[in-house]
């Protein structure tokens, strides 16, 4: 059975204001795929860990403290999906990578938050650190359709990438400054992680479709990482 480790922007699990349409879509796309596949389901921390962190930057805290805040609201955020997920996931967070691994033998999909505190490290890293352990690809699901030269938001002229090699998207990802509750595409971890391990990774945007054809080995809307 192959294994895929989806990492899940917690902003497509608690926007401000809710799309269940896109998390009903997005379980009955796993649910597809069951025969074939076995999943891990990452969730990040999103707005509710930026805003959290907001607060203790403010008061000046130390950034250990910012990075135990937004794991505690990827934790949040995991326990939802759990109860989203019901008898098709698992039924306890896990606590470390074995506990995953443990839980994949009985579960079509196990779903986690951050597992450990890591020094300038995202939801991310822990997707791509499961993804190493458990032998798996990895795909990011996004609030963009894939990975840009720059923020779309924010850059009209920012250009799209349907491909990159581990060791260009390293480069890219490291030419950035980390720091807590940053918004990108993938960590800096991630990118090194990926690399370093030549783990098959993909981003795609909040449309479960592309995941779906992605699964079934079809042509998609979103980026490819290796090579």
């Amino acid at each position: 059975m192959k294994i895929m480790v989806i990492s899940l922007g917690g902003s497509l699990i608690v926007p401000e204001k809710i799309d269940y349409k896109f998390l009903e879509d997005f379980k009955h796309t796993l649910r597809k795929h069951y025969g074939n596949w076995k999943f891990v389901v990452v969730c990040g921390g999103g707005t509710v860990a930026r805003k959290y962190i907001s607060i203790l930057r403010a008061d000046k805290q130390p950034e250990k403290q910012l990075s135990l805040a937004g794991i505690m609201a990827t934790r949040t955020n995991a326990r939802v999906m759990m109860q989203f997920f019901g008898k098709e996931a698992n039924d306890a967070l896990p606590g470390d990578m074995k506990d995953v691994k443990n839980e994949l033998k009985k579960n079509n999909v196990v779903i986690c938050g951050a597992l450990r505190y890591t020094p300038h490290s995202t939801s991310d890293g822990t997707a791509a650190r499961l993804a190493n352990f458990l032998g798996g690809e990895f795909i990011n699901v996004t609030n963009v359709k894939g990975l840009f030269t720059a923020n779309p938001y924010t850059h009209k002229d920012a250009r799209f990438i349907a491909h990159e090699s581990w060791k260009q998207f390293e480069k890219r990802a490291t030419a950035r400054t980390y720091h807590s509750g940053q918004h990108f595409v993938l960590d800096q971890e991630a990118a090194v992680l990926i690399r370093k391990h030549k783990i098959k990774t993909y981003i795609v945007g909040d449309n479960p479709k592309n995941i779906d054809k992605i699964l079934g080995g079809k042509k998609f809307i979103g980026t490819s990482i290796f090579g």
